[in-house]
């Protein structure tokens, strides 16, 4: 039998810079010092400083905590720690060395080019597997989570210059009581990305995040988002009624069976819509690979690294 073996340490982290900002939370670059001159790049999740006071988001940020550190896949970006320090609590997570899918697409049109098909379609099938994985995530005692992200939008999914596409941001996820969940009350998510029934404040399941996904492959695809109204209640009333466009017609670049892809993740009727993660996943790559080889993470990272410029940094911080 093994010994019982109890460490205490501490961590300590000095911020570099700001990478990305929310409504609720930031996100800094960090390195995380360690004994005999150990050091480790990582993320820093923080809650804003409007929001330190109010009690349900300090809940939720612990929640989040808690559900994403058992979340382990390698189309998820991990969490490492959960830490308070300064009276502020904080979350640890993995450093993605890349960008969200949003400064992806604006990168390439700096650049004058477009994103090929089949890497749109890659990307997708990979978010397509950490969804899949996700939804399926139980407890401990084997009670299904019934996961369900409900921001699955292009600012929360990062791809990396070596080619890695992996969801983030599970700050307003449905999942087994690790958040509050006001569904039904409040809109949660962004208006262009939402499902029909998150538009329409109606209960989600797995479902909706397929919606979800839907738009962001037809954006990386046409790239626009074909909802993206004047404001926020104009783009849920286009979730909600605008028809959905024939994207064949749309794009040259879309085949009939691309096309019909959408078309299936795109219903508004949720029981038409693809039942799973796994049977997307499935149709997926049957479209990229039935004829043999396809695109891997090693021709994303080459398509990414071939990008000529970088994303703006924010300003140096301070430590934590």
């Amino acid at each position: 039998m093994k010994d019982n073996i109890t460490i205490h340490d501490s961590f300590r982290y000095e911020l570099i810079r700001k990478i990305a900002e929310g409504g609720m939370g930031v996100v800094y670059e960090a390195r995380q010092y360690g004994a005999r001159d150990f050091t480790k790049t990582v993320a820093i999740k923080l809650i804003k400083e409007g929001f330190l006071d109010q009690p349900m988001f300090l809940k939720n940020f612990i929640g989040e905590a808690k559900l994403v550190a058992n979340l382990i896949h390698t189309n998820i970006v991990q969490t490492y720690h959960l830490g308070e320090a300064n009276g502020k609590c904080y979350i640890a997570m993995e450093y993605i060395h890349g960008m969200n899918l949003d400064q992806f697409l604006q990168l390439i049109d700096a650049n004058g080019r477009s994103l090929p098909p089949e890497l749109a379609v890659f990307i997708a099938s990979r978010i397509s597997r950490g969804l899949a994985y996700a939804h399926q995530k139980a407890s401990s005692d084997g009670t299904p989570l019934d996961l369900v992200h409900r921001d699955v939008s292009l600012k929360n999914v990062m791809v990396a210059y070596e080619g890695d596409v992996k969801i983030t941001d599970f700050g307003i996820a449905k999942a087994g009581g690790y958040l509050i969940d006001r569904e039904g009350e409040v809109a949660a998510g962004k208006a262009d990305f939402m499902s029909p029934e998150q538009a329409g404040f109606e209960k989600t399941d797995a479902r909706s995040d397929l919606f979800s996904t839907g738009i962001v492959l037809a954006c990386l695809l046409l790239g626009r988002n074909p909802f993206t109204g004047e404001n926020a209640a104009d783009s849920r009333q286009n979730i909600l009624k605008k028809p959905i466009p024939d994207f064949h017609k749309e794009s040259t670049i879309i085949t009939d069976e691309l096309n019909g892809i959408l078309q299936k993740l795109l219903q508004r009727n949720i029981t038409k819509r693809y039942g799973s993660a796994e049977s997307l996943l499935h149709d997926l790559e049957y479209h990229i690979y039935r004829h043999g080889y396809g695109p891997t993470n090693e021709t994303l990272g080459k398509f990414v690294r071939s990008l000529k410029g970088n994303i703006a940094p924010y300003p140096s911080c301070e430590s934590l």
